[in-house]
């Protein structure tokens, strides 16, 4: 029988959060997730996926991920440190390391997974991390996770983390003290102040931590946020994600040697869950191999970046202060969010709304991912869209 509480609390808060426009509705892809996506049968305009090169859906991955099947089956069999490591996995992160300019890398299932496993694996309850308020929920977590003291710093404001590194280092109360941020904010776009951060953080001995999920594949010509500002050598973790630019799955941390080795030996996620399919491992490593080649599509997905952000401005839409391709455009109501999304699904785009809690109450917006498979032809409809959706419901005139 199930639980008469369970029920209540769940009837309750799911019509709660409808009736505020905080519900999200999932809608299955029929098909590739590339920059065009069929719902319910509706061909839309897809301006929500993280696949900024158009690497999900490349010939050449799938080709290579195919052959991996058969030369290695579906699954690895196993955790890594029992008999799940197989040679494309060690592949992976050479070429990882290479592609990040470290010493050596460490593959995991997911970016979410990177953050929980090696903030706890470095960090503990003797420690204090030092944690941008709009770092990415997985790093939040993962500071949770560690039990380390966690002091706030206002967004990329290095006055506040200059005051409160000194504070934390002059209490003597940690061990060790971390400094931890995204490269690339999603929600908004904008760039850590990276070359700042780590000056601070060499001044009082912090440890640094960039989670570059959304910079890798996007910023310094694919390289990252980290080599964007030539600091590769100068940041103890890097961490990224191969499920967005890379096209894939997993995540991965690049580092100093003796980090990987420990992270291999006291990273939980590491340790307890099973490794990447072999498909994804080599088509990872493809992907990884293509960008290092030729920087074609990272320049291509710049390109229509900057197309769509012009033209989104020129029609009046507030895009906010994002410095890369991350495009939102915000409306502020929850409840309106969601209606111009609705509305521009009708007329053939998919821009998620995204609401609160992902985003602070009162500043609901549709994020626009534009990415380098898009024509100009699509960008073009995609925008004539926004006019006349923006100009129905109030939101430019």
């Amino acid at each position: 029988m199930t639980s008469k509480s369970l029920h209540s609390f769940l009837e309750e808060n799911i019509a709660d959060l409808k009736e505020k426009g905080l519900y999200n509705d999932i809608e299955p892809v029929e098909g590739p997730n590339g920059p065009t996506i069929t719902i319910d049968g509706k061909e839309l305009i897809n301006l929500s996926s993280n696949n900024y090169l158009g690497l999900a859906t490349d010939e050449r991955l799938k080709k290579v991920a195919k052959e991996a099947v058969d030369s290695h089956g579906v699954g690895a069999g196993a955790v890594r440190t029992i008999n799940g490591t197989l040679d494309v996995h060690i592949e992976l992160e050479k070429k990882l390391a290479e592609f990040k300019d470290t010493e050596a890398a460490i593959s995991y299932q997911s970016g979410f997974n990177c953050n929980m496993a090696a903030i706890s694996a470095i960090m503990d309850k003797n420690d204090a991390i030092l944690s941008d308020e709009l770092n990415h929920a997985s790093i939040i977590d993962g500071c949770r996770l560690s039990k380390a003291k966690i002091i706030r710093v206002n967004h990329s404001d290095m006055d506040d983390l200059r005051k409160k590194a000194k504070e934390a280092v002059e209490s003597g109360n940690y061990n060790k003290i971390m400094v931890i941020t995204d490269g690339v904010f999603s929600m908004d776009g904008d760039v850590a102040l990276l070359p700042e951060i780590v000056d601070i953080a060499e001044e009082f001995d912090l440890i640094t931590y960039v989670d570059d999920a959304h910079g890798s594949g996007v910023m310094g010509k694919g390289a990252g946020t980290v080599k964007h500002f030539g600091l590769q050598h100068r940041i103890d973790l890097q961490m990224g994600t191969l499920s967005k630019a890379i096209g894939v799955v997993g995540g991965y941390v690049a580092g100093k040697t003796n980090l990987i080795d420990w992270l291999k030996v006291r990273s939980r996620p590491f340790l307890f869950s099973t490794a990447v399919t072999p498909a994804d491992a080599v088509a990872s490593t493809k992907a990884i191999e293509l960008l290092m080649e030729s920087t074609e599509l990272n320049e291509k997905l710049w390109e229509n970046s900057e197309y769509l952000k012009a033209g989104l401005k020129k029609l009046g839409f507030d895009i906010g202060d994002s410095e890369t391709p991350i495009t939102p455009c915000v409306i502020g109501d929850e409840l309106d969010t969601q209606k111009f999304s609705k509305k521009l699904y009708e007329e053939g785009v998919y821009a998620k709304s995204i609401v609160f809690p992902t985003v602070p109450k009162g500043t609901g917006r549709v994020r626009n991912m534009p990415s380098a498979a898009h024509t100009k032809e699509m960008l073009d409809d995609a925008l004539q869209i926004y006019e006349k959706v923006g100009k129905e419901i109030g939101v430019i005139s």
